[in-house]
C-alpha cells in the first residue's frame, strides 16, 4: 500500500512525457508542412481526376530534375537521397562559356542542381569543363530564358527545390556566395529576391537593383530625379517590391505563381517584373527585396540575337550592327520586345476586367503624410 503513491507519482511524470514528446512531434510536422508543404503530400492523397483507370498506389505525381544511373553495382544498394534543395537556370550561349563556368562553380559547390539552356545549340564545346556532365542541358535554337522557364520548369517539377534562380548569362559572380545569400533571403523573410547589381556594371536599368554598400539588404529605393520619382509615398514597382528579370530568384511559392505569370507565346518577358510582385506570397513591399551583401555584376553583354562580343553601348560607340546580313537583329528583338510589352499590358488589363471575384490586394492608393518636412535628401535605399 505504501508504494502506491509513489507508483501513481511514476505514472504521472510517464504520461507527461509522453504529452510533451508528441506534442513536440506534432509541432515539428507542423513547421516541416509548412516549410516543404510539397514534401508532405503523398502520391496517393491527391485526386486522381481522369487517371481512374489506375490504381492509385502506382501513380507517383511528382518528378524533379536529378539524374538518375541507368545502373548501380548492386540491385539492393539504396537509392540516393537527393541533397540539392536548390536550382539554378541559365540560357547559355558558347561565347559566353567563360562566364557561366565561373557562375556554375560557385553554385555546384552549394549543392545546385544546374539547368542550362542552350539558345545556340553547340553543346559539345562544353564537355570540357568537370561539371558539365552532371548538369541538365537542354537545346532549342534561338529561344529565349522564359520560353525554356515556360515549358520546362513547370512547377510541378521543380516542387521538390526550396528556391530557383531563374539568371542570365552575363553576370559576373566574385563578390556572390549563393550559400550566404540564402542566408539573408532566408533570415529576412523574401519570397522574391535578386543580388543587388554592382554601382559600376555595364548596364543598370533601374534605381532599386544598385547596391548600397552601407546594407545587408533593402526593400525599397528612394530617387526624387529623373523620369521615375520614388518618395515616401511611393507604392509599388520600380521603387519597391521590385527584382529585375536579369536575375530572380523565387521561393517555391513564388515560382508556382510566377511560372503561370508567364505568357507562352510571350517570349521576352517584357513587363513581368512589373507584376512579380502579386507572387510575393502577401505583401510585396516586406517580401520582395534586393540583397546588397551578397551582389553581382551586370556585364551587358547580349549574345542572342547579337554577336556576344560586344555591349550594346560598345556597338552603338562603333556604329556596328549586329547582324552580319546587314539586319540589326538587336533592333528587330527590341521592336519584338515592345510589342510584346504592350501585348502583356493589354491582358492584364483585360483579365483584371473580366474576373469579377478577383481583388487587387495592391491598390492605388494616394496616401498623404502628416508629416511633410522629412528632408528629401534621405537614405536612397531602405
Amino acid at each position: 500500500m505504501k508504494q502506491l503513491p509513489f507508483m501513481g507519482v511514476i505514472c504521472s511524470v510517464t504520461l507527461y512525457i509522453v504529452y510533451r514528446t508528441t506534442n513536440y512531434q506534432y509541432y515539428e510536422t507542423q513547421m516541416e508542412t509548412k516549410l516543404h508543404p510539397f514534401d508532405s503530400v503523398e502520391d496517393n492523397e491527391l485526386p486522381s481526376g481522369k487517371l481512374k483507370d489506375l490504381p492509385r498506389g502506382i501513380m507517383h505525381t511528382r518528378s524533379d530534375l536529378e539524374l538518375r544511373p541507368q545502373w548501380r553495382k548492386s540491385l539492393r544498394s539504396a537509392v540516393k537521397v537527393n541533397t540539392n534543395k536548390n536550382l539554378l537556370a541559365m540560357p547559355v550561349g558558347i561565347k559566353q562559356k567563360e562566364h557561366v563556368d565561373d557562375v556554375v562553380k560557385k553554385f555546384r559547390t552549394e549543392n545546385f542542381t544546374i539547368v542550362l539552356f542552350h539558345y545556340d545549340g553547340k553543346v559539345d564545346g562544353w564537355w570540357d569543363l568537370d561539371w558539365c556532365d552532371k548538369a541538365i542541358h537542354i537545346v532549342a535554337h534561338n529561344q529565349t530564358k522564359w520560353w525554356f522557364a515556360k515549358r520546362f520548369l513547370h512547377p510541378d517539377i521543380v516542387s521538390t527545390y526550396d528556391y530557383i534562380f531563374l539568371w542570365d548569362e552575363d553576370l559576373g559572380v566574385e563578390h556572390f556566395n549563393p550559400g550566404r545569400y540564402l542566408e539573408i533571403v532566408k533570415s529576412e523573410g523574401l519570397e522574391i529576391s535578386q543580388p543587388a547589381l554592382d554601382p559600376n556594371s555595364t548596364e543598370i536599368h533601374h534605381r532599386i537593383t544598385i547596391r548600397s554598400r552601407m546594407k545587408k539588404f533593402h526593400r525599397r529605393v528612394y530617387e526624387l530625379r529623373g523620369k521615375t520619382r520614388c518618395s515616401n509615398i511611393s507604392e509599388g514597382p520600380p521603387c519597391s517590391g521590385f527584382v529585375e528579370g536579369m536575375a530572380p530568384v523565387f521561393s517555391r511559392a513564388a515560382w508556382r505563381c510566377a511560372w503561370h505569370l508567364i505568357q507562352n507565346d510571350l517570349v521576352h518577358g517584357w513587363g513581368m517584373d512589373m507584376k512579380l510582385g502579386y507572387c510575393a506570397q502577401g505583401d510585396r513591399t516586406k517580401n520582395v527585396g534586393v540583397i546588397d551583401r551578397e551582389y553581382i555584376v551586370h556585364k551587358g553583354i547580349q549574345t542572342l540575337g547579337g554577336t556576344g562580343e560586344l555591349t550594346k553601348k560598345t556597338k552603338k560607340k562603333r556604329g556596328t550592327s549586329s547582324g552580319s546580313s546587314g539586319l540589326d537583329t538587336r533592333a528587330e528583338i527590341r521592336r519584338q520586345s515592345t510589342w510584346e510589352l504592350k501585348i502583356f499590358k493589354e491582358r492584364w488589363n483585360q483579365a483584371v476586367t473580366q474576373d469579377k471575384d478577383w481583388i487587387d490586394p495592391f491598390p492605388r492608393q494616394q496616401r498623404r503624410r502628416k508629416h511633410k518636412r522629412q528632408s528629401k535628401f534621405v537614405d536612397l535605399y531602405d
